[in-house]
Formats: C-alpha cells, structure tokens, sequence
C-alpha cells in the first residue's frame, strides 16, 4: 500500500511546524508548503531528523499552477490523505482603518487558498478517504480585533462543516481546529511594543496561560488520526478556556469570589 502522505499549508511558521512533526510521528509521509523556502527546509529537515520523511516544497497557494504542482509531489510521496489548511494572515486591526484591499488579502490568505488546495486534492481524496483540517481561530466566534481575518475564519469553519457533510458519503472527514493566544514568533512585533503582553492576555483566560504551537499539534493528531474516526464537521477549540466564559467577569456579575 502507498504510504500516506500529509500536506500541511505555512509549513515554515512555528504551528506548522509543530503540526508536521506531530504527523510524521504518527507515520505519514509529509508534504510542507511554505512560500518562505528556508523555514520550509528547516521544517522539513526537523522531521527527517525526528526519524520521518518530508518534502519542503515552495508554494504560492493562490497560483493554480502552483498546487497543481503540489498534487504531483503529493503523489511521488504516496497517497495523498491529510490536507492541513495551516496558512493564516491578519491585516487591519480594526473595521476604521481597514481597507477594500486589507479585506481582500484577508479573504485570499484565509478561505481562498484553503478551499483552493482541497478543489486540487479533491479527487486523490475521494479516492482515498481523506481528512480535511483546517486552522482557524477564536476570532471567527467573538470580537478580539482584526475584523477581516475574523470574518474569513468565520467562513473557513462554515466551508469545513459544507465540506463534511458534501463528502461524507466519500468517506472524507473535514474538521476544524480554533486556537486562541498562541506563543508564536507571529506575535513578536506586538512584544516588542508590549514586553508584559502575554502576562496581560492571561487574566482573560481561565487555565491562566496562552496555547503553545504543540497544544495545537496535539489537536491536529487527534483529528487527523483512526480515534476521531467519526468526528466530522466539528471545530475543536484550543484556547485555555477563552470562549468558555472570563472568571474576572463572571465573578463580578455573580459577585462572589469563586470565580
């Protein structure tokens, strides 16, 4: 039998870096598409080095020619199988100061490019009974800033339930995954300005700390492999408790000291 093989979208960032490591343990062959070659190469050569097998392969997911390159690679490697839509990008942070064109790469970035992939996997994964999992965020259910990539994640999660219940019948999973804070080199330039930010951040969250790129590795794993089996158009939230509810909140509604 062809091996299975994983593609993961933003490869080269820190959560999909973790991602690909994650699934190369669990015995696929992996696929990493990045269009920043170099953190691509050191995804890729990270999980030669944890004992699996990757391929890092520059990729513009917005250029058709581009993915249909990314099916032939797939292909070499095995079975194409697990589709992880990793790639993300924020723009303006508000509504006021946003633009048409903020909005428009917001779109292009968030939900283009991952419908874009799964359309060129499409067939191989009908054939083959694939998984789709898609990176989305806190942000598509509540206000936290960055309207338009809030609004695409919103819509990334809406496409994976159409997704999961189109091609259920093919034996296709589609789930998603929605980190909140998470300890990445993404929010460097937002410590730069505030040292103290994730400090701040954890008084909103009630495990009292902030994901890191593992946590949503783990999820991925979960996803991706036998024992979510019948889980399918479900978003799994990753965020140390942020949508359940803020204590400092609750606690002044119900007035008590408990929360």
């Amino acid at each position: 039998m062809s091996k299975q093989v994983a593609i993961v979208t933003g490869a080269g960032g820190d959560i999909g870096r973790a991602i690909s490591i994650e699934l190369a343990k669990d015995g696929h062959a992996l696929l990493c598409l990045d269009i920043a070659t170099g953190p691509n190469e050191e995804t890729a050569d990270l999980v030669a080095q944890s004992g699996g097998e990757a391929v890092a392969l520059n990729c513009n997911i917005l250029d058709q020619n581009q993915l249909s390159e990314m099916l032939v690679q797939a292909r070499k490697l095995g079975a194409p199988k697990i589709l992880v839509n990793n790639v993300g990008a924020i723009t303006a942070a508000s509504t006021q100061e946003s633009t048409i064109d903020d909005w428009q790469r917001d779109f292009d970035l968030n939900i283009k490019g991952a419908v874009g992939c799964f359309k060129t996997l499409e067939d191989d994964f009908k054939s083959n009974k694939g998984v789709l999992i898609n990176i989305a965020s806190v942000n598509g259910f509540g206000v936290y800033g960055h309207p338009g990539y809030s609004a695409m994640k919103a819509a990334l999660v809406h496409f994976t339930k159409f997704a999961a219940v189109e091609y259920g019948k093919f034996g296709i999973r589609s789930n998603s995954v929605a980190p909140g804070t998470v300890r990445t080199q993404a929010w460097n330039e937002r410590a730069e300005k505030n040292p103290q930010v994730f400090e701040e951040a954890k008084r909103w969250y009630p495990l009292q700390r902030v994901a890191d790129p593992q946590d949503i590795a783990n999820a991925v794993g979960f996803l991706a492999s036998d024992k979510a089996s019948a889980i399918t158009g479900t978003c799994l939230t990753v965020d140390c408790g942020l949508t359940a509810g803020q204590a400092e909140l609750a606690g002044t509604f119900a007035q008590s000291s408990d929360f």
